[in-house]
């Protein structure tokens, strides 16, 4: 087991196969993959259903993310699809104090681990600015 991250900031990038956990400052940076116990579930629409064709939360992958993350200080969270929302929403009933660390939600398609690292640096210190 890792030590805990010694970084203020974490960019997280989730979908519902893996989360990318970045902790950074300006000089450095840990990483860490979490997947998903079911990552290839495939769901298909039926007329007339009322499923949906959604996917149930896999609490297990939620729970390793943010176990994850308890030690950030500020948490910006991105991703392709709704798992971003999910897992925020998860978040906020089941980890209310990680949940109220998250400085913004975006919508990222696949980055570059380093593409996702410098567009983090870039948001944070634009944010640090507004909490000044």
């Amino acid at each position: 087991m890792s030590s805990a991250p010694v970084h203020f900031h974490a960019l997280l990038w989730i979908d519902h196969s893996e989360a990318k956990v970045f902790h950074f400052n300006a000089d450095a940076s840990e990483q860490e993959r979490i997947k998903s116990s079911h990552p290839h579930q495939h769901l298909h629409h039926k007329a007339n259903s009322r499923a949906g064709g959604h996917a149930p939360i896999d609490k297990a992958f939620f729970e390793n993310t943010a176990k994850a993350l308890a030690a950030v200080g500020a948490l910006l969270v991105t991703g392709p699809g709704s798992a971003k929302t999910e897992f925020v929403n998860w978040l906020k009933s089941h980890h209310p104090a990680i949940a109220g660390r998250i400085s913004a939600v975006e919508t990222l398609d696949h980055p570059s681990d380093g593409a996702l690292l410098a567009l983090a640096r870039k948001f944070f210190k634009a944010d640090d600015r507004m909490h000044v």
